[in-house]
């Protein structure tokens, strides 16, 4: 077995001031300890010459009472003989201690010095790293402000407008105040559209509903008549909740707005009721296990989840003996889930992710009929994510799908003061057919 590797706990995260800061340190240590060597050599090659210089250099002699002459190897001084190697042996020994004083003053000294000036480099090179990157971070702050509001297309206006000498960073700054700009534009042009297509989708809802409401009015109108207009009257209602719910959605940023708490148990109860009558219709059996499972988020899009899948399951089920299992739980780490299990056509695992996708289907149902336009699961996905949850698909052995919705759990619902889920009854107009 191979031996395993200890690794260094390293720091998460190293800013990038202090990473210029080391960087300068160390340019500044390399070039300072350089330049040390080259003086060291340079003064160590000028001793050893001078010592040459010398030990070359022959005592001449001299008449003078204190003069030196040589005699066959011999320096006389004060009239005593001395050996010429042993004043050679002398000097080296003199000019030795004398470049081993100078070379550890030169280096204790010199490293002394270094090491203060090293460190007053770093001070400097810390503010004037800060000062460069101030800017940038001005870009950060900016950016965080724009993400961290509660609808982040409300306060793109806001720019960074960077002054002073055109370099890198204003580039940077600049591109990003061009590219804020565009996506406010953008914005602002969705919510123009948001705006139209909620006049153009309820004008015609409006005088439908008008329609229905003059003929169920009329003195001839028969009770067949009043329940019918009875009947349409309330698909108009869903219908109005329905597009309040999802224009809500589409004008805060894909996040639901004024979350409330919503018990999911009410919610499978409700929609197993109201699909009942289709579900005994196609021969298929539906069954729940509702466990009280409180979610937070608009009961409206929770409820068209539940919905959307239930039907799925009933349009896509094999009857008479088909059937659709609706449960609601609570689970570990602060979760609650909606699964609903169908039997029905045997599915490829392949084929689950392809489900999700508008418009899909599978092939032998291609034919756009009543009975849906094959958004019911790309809607579940969609809303499912904007409340924080995942969905998660796999095939049921035996044919059919299992398909589990997991969401944050709301966790003060138990808490006094708290806003009470909604119940089965509240939520009797907000579940539209499938589209």
């Amino acid at each position: 077995m191979r031996p395993r590797r200890t690794r260094l706990a390293l720091p998460r995260r190293v800013t990038l001031r202090a990473r210029l800061t080391l960087v300068y340190s160390a340019l500044f240590l390399v070039a300072g300890v350089v330049l040390l060597g080259a003086t060291y050599v340079l003064f160590n090659q000028q001793i050893n010459r001078s010592t040459v210089k010398v030990v070359a250099q022959r005592p001449s002699p001299d008449t003078g009472s204190d003069a030196t002459a040589r005699q066959n190897d011999v320096v006389f001084r004060d009239g005593q003989p001395v050996a010429i190697d042993d004043v050679e042996k002398w000097m080296r020994e003199q000019q030795q201690q004398l470049h081993d004083a100078a070379t550890t003053s030169m280096l204790t000294q010199g490293g002394t010095a270094l090491g203060v000036v090293g460190l007053a480099a770093a001070g400097f090179g810390w503010l004037i790293a800060g000062r460069v990157l101030s800017p940038l971070h001005r870009v950060t702050e900016t950016a965080r402000r724009i993400a961290q509001a509660p609808a982040a297309d409300r306060v793109l206006h806001e720019r960074i407008a960077l002054r002073g000498r055109h370099d890198e960073v204003k580039d940077l700054a600049d591109t990003f105040d061009a590219m804020i700009g565009r996506l406010d534009r953008s914005f602002e042009g969705q919510r123009r559209f948001i705006a139209n297509a909620s006049h153009e989708l309820r004008t015609p809802l409006t005088l439908s509903r008008a329609l229905v409401e003059i003929a169920m009015n009329r003195k001839a109108a028969s009770a067949d008549v009043r329940q019918l207009g009875d009947s349409l009257l309330d698909i108009h209602a869903r219908h109005e909740n329905l597009i309040d719910g999802l224009l809500v959605l589409a004008t805060s940023e894909n996040e639901v707005v004024d979350p409330r708490p919503v018990d999911l148990a009410d919610v499978v109860t409700h929609v197993v009721a109201m699909t009942r009558a289709e579900a005994a219709a196609a021969g298929v059996t539906v069954q729940q296990a509702a466990a009280e499972a409180v979610t937070s988020g608009n009961a409206l899009l929770i409820e068209r989840v539940v919905h959307n899948l239930v039907e799925n399951g009933i349009r896509h089920n094999r009857g008479p003996a088909g059937w659709v299992r609706v449960t609601s739980r609570a689970v570990a780490g602060g979760r609650v889930q909606v699964e609903v299990t169908n039997t029905g056509q045997s599915i490829q695992p392949h084929e689950v992710p392809a489900l999700f996708e508008p418009f899909h289907r599978r092939a032998g149902n291609r034919q756009v009929t009543g009975r849906g336009a094959g958004l019911g699961l790309s809607i579940v996905r969609s809303v499912v994510g904007n409340h924080g949850g995942g969905v998660d698909a796999v095939p049921r052995d035996g044919g059919g799908l299992v398909v589990t919705v997991t969401l944050p759990a709301f966790a003060d619902h138990g808490s006094a003061g708290s806003t009470p889920a909604p119940a089965a009854g509240d939520a009797a107009t907000i579940c539209p057919r499938m589209l």
